[in-house]
């Protein structure tokens, strides 16, 4: 058996073995891929008006969120620009579940309460996370199976690599007028090749996501190997002073502190530890829904004291990786452009499956029909 033999077999199995989980991925990450603009358009409670005047405290808007919620508790508040709605994500109690309150961050109106799970979008990104799946085998499924597929997008370009120069431009178009296998095969093999760059980029960036070993890998590459332990401290607050303080007034005040360090900031969200030793992190975001350009701080919970601030130029270059993830695998790094780059690469790398499938079910049956008419004819000369 010759080496492209021997690709071919790994191609066309690792192909069935991942195709349908990587076709399930690939189609929900193209319907995610928009979905802010999209909920923008739709979704009115998403926008308020400019009143050009400070924020209500973070502590008003929790206790806002909570009054219809008797036992339930909130840590997280978003505050996502001066035009946008704040958010706080709110745990009922008897674990029933999660639900996402939305309020005028001026007045401190409730303008829209959700539970997170029955968001179209938040199901599409529990598909492409889990296959609603539990999270834990979802993932380890979903995350397999990317690492196959950029085994064979690798070997496909393997395959598909001309082996004369004269033959290359002719391998990289489509042949629009042609038979429909002919044109089935062009749709596997030239759009594969386009996708192929930015389809791993997008898989690397959703496998740093399932895998801790990953994102650290990205992390201690970037960095060259040199170690940043500053950026690896488990702080914690001062727990003696646990119930001698007003942790709310805490948060406003430790909110007011972040919000001067970082007065470009168009996005805030702050984390409230809810254990003794916890802090109230809170990170500042440069542009209003995009995770990267941030500036990290951290506080004692219970005297407002800062323990850490990271401004984003601070950052190791492994980090600045790391946070820019997001943004990469949906394409936003870049903008608009950038989003539709990833859009259309997903979408081609949706469809690679099926037309693999295609033309090994072709091959097949073609191989069938030799066999058989070489039957026909011996039977013939038999005769």
């Amino acid at each position: 058996m010759t080496f492209k033999k021997v690709l071919l077999f790994i191609h066309r199995w690792l192909g069935f073995i991942s195709g349908l989980v990587v076709f399930m991925v690939c189609i929900t990450g193209c319907i995610f891929c928009f979905q802010d603009e999209i909920q923008d358009i739709f979704y009115s409670y998403r926008h308020v008006d400019d009143l050009h005047k400070p924020y209500l405290p973070p502590s008003t808007l929790k206790a806002n969120a909570l009054k219809a919620h008797t036992g339930a508790t909130a840590s997280y508040v978003y505050f996502y620009g001066t035009a946008r709605p704040a958010g706080v994500l709110v745990s009922l109690p008897k674990d029933r579940g999660m639900l996402y309150v939305y309020l005028n961050p001026y007045t401190g109106q409730i303008t829209h309460s959700e539970n997170p799970a029955d968001n179209f979008f938040i199901i599409v990104e529990y598909i492409h996370l889990y296959l609603l799946l539990p999270p834990k085998i979802g993932s380890m499924v979903v995350g397999i199976s990317v690492i196959i597929f950029i085994i064979i997008m690798i070997t496909g370009i393997v395959l598909w690599w001309p082996k004369r120069r004269s033959d290359r431009k002719r391998s990289l178009t489509i042949k629009w007028n042609s038979r429909w296998r002919r044109l089935n095969y062009d749709l596997h093999n030239v759009l594969g090749f386009y996708a192929t760059c930015i389809a791993i980029i997008i898989a690397l960036t959703g496998l740093s996501i399932t895998f801790d070993f990953v994102r650290e890998g990205i992390y201690t590459t970037a960095n060259f190997g040199k170690v940043y332990p500053k950026e690896k401290l488990v702080l914690k607050s001062d727990s003696l002073l646990k119930g001698k303080v007003n942790t709310q007034t805490v948060i406003d005040k430790v909110f007011k502190t972040a919000q001067a360090g970082s007065p470009t900031a168009e996005m805030f969200m702050l984390s409230d530890d809810a254990t003794a030793a916890g802090t109230i992190g809170i990170s500042a975001y440069a542009h209003s829904l995009h995770y990267y350009l941030s500036d990290e701080y951290a506080f004692d919970k219970y005297t407002g004291k800062m323990l850490k601030k990271t401004t984003h130029a601070q950052k190791s270059p492994g980090m600045k990786m790391n946070e820019m993830n997001y943004d990469m695998h949906v394409g936003q790094v870049l903008g608009l452009p950038g989003k539709i780059i990833a859009f259309v690469a997903t979408l081609i790398c949706a469809s690679l499956p099926i037309t693999g499938f295609v033309i090994w079910f072709g091959k097949r049956k073609k191989g069938k029909s030799k066999k058989g008419k070489k039957l026909i004819h011996k039977k013939l000369v038999l005769q």
